[in-house]
């Protein structure tokens, strides 16, 4: 099985001499079809950068980023738009909603971009509106929902179009303990039934705990890695925590 992802000594330097600051110093590893893998380590440790390349907001500094072994560095065109928008889907910790759509308009929009007919659209709303517990709040504006539930729409909008890849980037990082593990849920159940393939950066232990494996970055280096096996999730978050106590990290016991 070929990975879907593929970072091969990946750089981002900002700055310049003497003041040059390395974000990212030479990182490598892959994300198989239907993994849920995890980004830790504390501010500052290069795991947003890391995702931002990914998503190409910013371009690395050296090394490579493939995707279905296209390497990202060379898409252009209609090939970069449509890794942007179809081969990936984002959710943001701040949610990064349209305040002046609906939850419907809001989750059906990049449908609409992409040219997805619209029975087809409605039927795939329907199936994550029923799934993600939205459907009371379809027709409102995201001012009107409760974080949870804004995070839930982000959701359905992420990966309304089935894309290889979802990014979540502190996707539990805005919500309380209650709806952490509404969305861990959710994301672990598209995980496991749909076969979805996650990467998430969090600095959260507790929501960690619900990956399958997860990469700490310390100082733009990978520093530890940590592999779910037959454990329950309270001793692989237990396991966590004694990672991130190294770093400098960790999350107070929600479990």
């Amino acid at each position: 099985m070929e990975p879907i992802l593929y970072t091969e000594n990946l750089t981002k330097r900002y700055g310049t001499v003497p003041n040059q600051t390395d974000a990212l110093n030479g990182i490598t590893f892959q994300v198989m079809p239907g993994e849920f893998l995890g980004i830790m380590g504390s501010s500052g440790s290069g795991k947003s950068t890391l995702l931002n390349c990914i998503a190409t907001v910013i371009q690395p500094s050296g090394g490579r980023i493939l995707m279905d072994g296209v390497e990202l560095n060379s898409l252009r065109g209609k090939a970069l738009a449509e890794y942007r928008g179809r081969k990936v889907g984002y959710l943001f910790q701040n949610f990064e909603l349209l305040d002046n759509l609906t939850g419907r308009e809001n989750i059906l929009l990049p449908t609409s971009l992409h040219g997805v007919p619209e029975q087809e659209s409605r039927k795939r709303l329907s199936q994550l509106a029923d799934y993600l517990e939205i459907a009371d709040v379809l027709d409102k504006f995201p001012t009107q929902m409760s974080g949870g539930q804004r995070q839930r729409v982000a959701a359905a909008r992420a990966i309304i179009l089935h894309p290889k890849l979802i990014l979540a980037d502190e996707p539990t990082g805005a919500l309380d303990s209650k709806n952490v593990k509404h969305i861990m849920e959710k994301l672990t159940g598209l995980n496991e039934d749909e076969q979805a393939t996650i990467l998430m950066v969090t600095h959260d232990s507790n929501a960690a705990s619900y990956c399958k494996r997860i990469l700490f970055i310390q100082d733009g280096v990978i520093f530890h890695e940590l592999r779910r096996g037959e454990e329950t999730q309270r001793d692989f978050y237990e396991r966590i925590l004694k990672v991130m106590a190294q770093l400098g990290g960790g999350s107070a016991n929600v479990l």
